[in-house]
């Protein structure tokens, strides 16, 4: 070896093995590729061995680099928790906060709560991240995370707020073109708002006893948001939250019980985090709003 390889080497390693991809390492660091390709050439010619195979799909990861990744990745996991540590430290009210929620819950349920807890907190930024995959606050991808499910890592501190009901839901404008369903053989012979690739809908409904198949689906979406809009536009009959659509005007909840299961919002940080006054603040104000929001 001719010297000992600078972390950052390491970062791109761990990223690309994690990722499947320079590309996907190069985002994932926010990073470019070249940058990353570098990394992984000087990190291989600093240790003098190879660590990846080279095709026309790109880089995968050979035996030797699958060993190293694990001391790496427990590296991380010591640095992320370091950090943490800091800044549960900090006795500062000022500086950011990264909150992450689903797309629904980010776009239409925290523009409002943002409102009332930047007028609380002026001096601190928020970063919000809307996504409906699982982001991992153990590494850092986020301060706080609004869940729809329960997080079991010990290292959290998690807050059960609350169920909110999932519901049919439509137009006026739709209802006023084709009728108001009122019972759910009834409801499947409508304009159906669905996913794409997600099975959810179609296997609830089997379950029921119906034979939905997604070409009962006039539009398919699996992005939540898209089709909260096409339900909006008065395109057809989805399926949502219901404290949203009392809340939204001109969209009315079908009285049909499909005993479709709540979605339990988590809010959840790391536990080092929480004794950082900043974090607390936010992590408070926003299960306030939240709660008030299920209750509404």
């Amino acid at each position: 070896m001719n010297r000992e390889p600078d972390w950052s080497l390491w970062r791109s390693f761990a990223a690309v093995i994690e990722n499947g991809s320079l590309s996907g390492a190069a985002r994932a660091l926010k990073s470019s590729q070249p940058t990353v390709g570098r990394h992984v050439e000087l990190l291989e010619d600093q240790l003098g061995v190879q660590l990846f195979e080279r095709s026309l799909s790109g880089l995968k990861p050979n035996e030797t680099a699958l060993k190293l990744y694990g001391p790496i990745a427990r590296a991380k996991g010591e640095l992320a928790e370091a950090t943490m540590m800091a800044e549960g430290a900090q006795d500062d009210t000022g500086g950011t906060v990264r909150i992450t929620a689903s797309t629904m819950i980010s776009n239409y349920v925290l523009p409002e709560i943002l409102y009332t807890i930047r007028m609380l907190h002026p001096r601190i930024a928020l970063e919000i991240v809307p996504t409906d995959a699982a982001g991992n606050i153990l590494m850092r991808e986020a301060d706080i995370a609004v869940r729809m499910f329960r997080p079991t890592q010990l290292e959290l501190v998690t807050k059960h707020l609350g169920d909110i009901p999932v519901v049919p839901i439509a137009h006026h404008r739709y209802l006023a073109r084709r009728g108001r369903p009122t019972k759910a053989e009834e409801l499947w012979k409508h304009d159906l708002l669905g996913f794409d690739r997600s099975d959810a809908i179609i296997l609830h409904a089997q379950k029921l006893g119906f034979p939905l198949t997604r070409d009962n689906f006039i539009i398919r979406s699996d992005d939540q948001p898209h089709l909260w809009e096409a339900i909006r536009a008065g395109l057809g009959i989805g399926f949502g939250q219901a404290n949203l659509a009392r809340q939204t005007p001109g969209l009315e909840i079908l009285p049909i019980d499909l005993a479709i299961p709540p979605l339990p919002i988590w809010l959840t940080t790391h536990r080092e985090l929480f004794t950082s006054h900043r974090i607390r603040a936010i992590y408070d104000a926003l299960a306030e709003r939240l709660s008030a929001y299920m209750q509404g």
